[in-house]
């Protein structure tokens, strides 16, 4: 299985981004999709999951401004976000797995395949 995640950039507080995850290998879509990110000095949060059947779970946080949807045909996961805010910089990463339970869904140690990353930046 391999994870690409693209489209971080640096943006003005109250902007839009839409990141992208393009997975390969990684028959089916079954399990748990999910976004997490990590900023300095923090642990790696979960902020978004989508299982196989299009539920959605949200950080609370983000709740209301970020979106996370997937396109099967193109084996690519996305995260819209909008009116960003400086506490959501952070390196944003995709992870993939089958085996995740929904319970667990938000738990960064139960995934197994990972991006390397793509960073987002928001100034003030």
């Amino acid at each position: 299985v391999h994870v690409v995640e693209s489209g971080g950039d640096s943006v003005q507080a109250g902007g839009s981004l839409r990141l992208s995850c393009v997975v390969s290998g990684y028959r089916h879509w079954v399990g748990c999709l999910a976004w997490f990110r990590q900023g300095p000095g923090h642990e790696r949060e979960g902020v978004a999951v989508i299982s196989n059947s299009d539920t959605t779970s949200y950080k609370d946080s983000v709740k209301g401004r970020f979106t996370i949807s997937k396109d099967n045909a193109k084996n690519t996961l996305y995260l819209q976000m909008n009116s960003l805010k400086p506490e959501d910089t952070a390196m944003y990463y995709c992870a993939v797995d089958r085996m995740v339970a929904w319970w667990a869904r938000l738990l960064a140690n139960k995934y197994q395949y990972w991006g390397q990353g793509t960073q987002v930046t928001v100034s003030s």
